[in-house]
């Protein structure tokens, strides 16, 4: 079992629902959290939510309590592009002990099976190079995947093994970072994998190629698409901060679709799009075809331009301003 760091007094009140709290406003951004372990992701939604009064919030893909990193926080009209960064390629840092599976894989669960660690670093080297490209996984029983609407968690618990299909995933890059083949034999590897990827099932996969068995005892997420661990925030820090640091933290709504080509309206063009009206791009200089960034005199939304020059709204932000109160 991992150990799990005491809260500060800061972090405790940050974590506590009952804290008092200001009514809910309207806030919308990002928010680049860096997830503690021995938190659920939910759990560190609902304490950055307390944090910034948002009255709206959601996240962009689960991370297991004992992960830590980078789980950006969507609020308000955010939330309407949380499918970018749910679908986009994650990227991890893993720990894997070898010679020891867990009820789990990881290292929350009970110890199943010990085996003798007789692999060299080049067995190491060519078994994580088989797992490279696209690849087939089956889901492990601890996840929150449904059977029957119940999360297959719940099942494990129970002592019910449910029957998976295994899923297609992509495996981008696989670097090994550091081997320790000492009398805690660890292998730390670098993974850039595709949504829907179990790093858990990763481990617990290599370990078997090895012919030792693997569980994974930290894992740390450095990116989600183009968003990075190196600018997130601590619940601690974010926590300690005055109200203006903290909203100076959100980055903007469209900062979740600077992938995409930007694309300028105005006048009656504008006006239409915003109440979700097709516009005409016709006579506009090199208007791209497929998912736009749609600007008036203000970011307005996300929207498609189709074979047939028609501009058509995906999603529309709302006009509301940030700050004011919200009734929910």
């Amino acid at each position: 079992m991992l150990a799990t760091k005491r809260p500060t007094e800061s972090m405790e009140k940050v974590m506590n629902p009952a804290a008092p709290r200001k009514k809910w406003q309207i806030v919308d951004g990002v928010l680049m959290l860096d997830k503690p372990g021995g938190m659920t992701s939910n759990g560190a939604l609902q304490a950055a939510r307390r944090l910034h009064s948002a009255a709206k919030a959601g996240h962009t893909g689960t991370l297991d309590p004992m992960a830590t990193g980078l789980l950006p926080v969507l609020f308000g009209e955010a939330t309407k592009f949380s499918h970018m960064l749910l679908d986009a390629d994650k990227t991890y840092r893993a720990t894997l002990c070898l010679g020891i599976n867990t009820s789990t894989a990881d290292a929350e669960g009970e110890v199943i099976r010990e085996r003798d660690v007789t692999c060299s670093e080049a067995d190491i080297h060519a078994a994580c190079a088989r797992f490279l490209g696209a690849i087939e996984q089956v889901p492990p029983m601890y996840s929150a995947l449904k059977h029957q609407g119940r999360a297959l968690y719940d099942y494990a618990r129970q002592g019910v093994e449910i029957e998976r299909e295994a899923r297609a995933v992509t495996i981008h890059e696989l670097a090994i970072e550091r081997v320790d083949l000492g009398d805690v034999p660890e292998v730390v590897i670098r993974v850039r994998c595709s949504k829907g990827t179990y790093i858990r099932t990763l481990a617990e996969d290599i370990g078997e190629v090895l012919g030792c068995g693997a569980h994974l005892t930290a894992l740390r997420r450095l990116a989600t698409g183009p968003l990075s661990l190196e600018s997130a925030v601590t619940l601690e820090a974010l926590g300690e901060m005055e109200e203006g640091a903290r909203v100076a933290r959100l980055l903007a709504p469209d900062s979740l679709l600077a992938h995409l080509p930007r694309l300028t309206l105005d006048g009656a063009l504008e006006a239409r799009f915003s109440h979700g009206n097709a516009v005409s791009c016709a006579g506009m200089a090199a208007v791209p075809r497929g998912e736009v960034r749609v600007y008036g005199t203000v970011f307005m939304g996300l929207g498609r331009v189709d074979d047939d020059g028609m501009l058509r709204a995906i999603r529309l932000v709302s006009t509301l301003h940030p700050g004011e109160a919200a009734d929910i």
